[in-house]
């Protein structure tokens, strides 16, 4: 399933005054796999996103996406979906759709269109009088959209009613082309999520606490990844 090395960081730092919030990770991401992000609350996983995604710097050493520095070059080829809501309230739907295809060059119609049906977002409803769960779907559809090599999702089932989060995510990345994207989403919700992830990285406190296959983790623990997430966090 994996391919060539997507994204590489080495011994990469970041703190933020006396919080080490990244403390020297260095791992290989290969194209075409879906990779979970997971740890407790402070474990560095939105910093770690933030880094790939150019949003922030490393203090010290590296990380490079598709063999280059992160820079303006990789950002074009990366989609980022941050925790925090970054939608404008008097748009609309359809209005937060054309803003963002018109500052990416690989905008999806026919893929946005396709979201916004499945998601049940109405395109002439306003930004601002959508529910939390609703705009955690649309901000969904903006990220997956764009024909990106690297999807980078923090927290994206936030907002989300229960039900709803499994087929939504499954929906989600059933979108993407096994060999050429790769997904790493972030979040704790680990249970709905565990069954699309091809590898997964635990997280503590800026480093890296586990790193594996998510078969090999479940088949050496006996356990799912849940299970193994509530024994290593207790």
């Amino acid at each position: 399933m994996s391919g060539k090395t997507l994204v590489q960081t080495e011994n990469m730092t970041k703190r933020f005054g006396r919080v080490q919030a990244i403390n020297g990770i260095t791992v290989e991401i290969p194209k075409g796999i879906v990779v979970g992000l997971v740890g407790p609350n402070g474990s560095g996983k939105s910093t770690f996103l933030k880094l790939l995604a150019g949003v922030l710097r490393p203090d010290s050493g590296s990380v490079r996406v598709n063999n280059l520095p992160v820079g303006l070059e990789t950002k074009a080829r990366v989609s980022y979906q941050p925790e925090i809501d970054h939608l404008y309230d008097w748009m609309t739907v359809q209005g937060a759709l054309d803003y963002t295809a018109g500052l990416v060059p690989d905008w999806r119609w026919e893929r946005a269109n396709e979201l916004v049906g499945f998601l049940n977002l109405e395109n002439n409803v306003k930004v601002g009088h959508l529910s939390k769960g609703m705009r955690a779907r649309l901000k969904l559809a903006v990220t997956m959209s764009r024909d990106a090599d690297l999807y980078l999702l923090d927290e994206p089932l936030s907002g989300i009613d229960p039900p709803s989060r499994i087929r939504i995510i499954k929906s989600l990345i059933g979108g993407y082309e096994s060999g050429r994207h790769t997904i790493i989403i972030s979040t704790h919700e680990v249970a709905e999520t565990e069954g699309i992830f091809d590898r997964v990285i635990f997280l503590e406190k800026g480093q890296i606490r586990l790193d594996e296959d998510a078969e090999t983790l479940r088949a050496k623990h006996g356990r799912s990844i849940q299970g193994l997430f509530e024994e290593v966090y207790r």
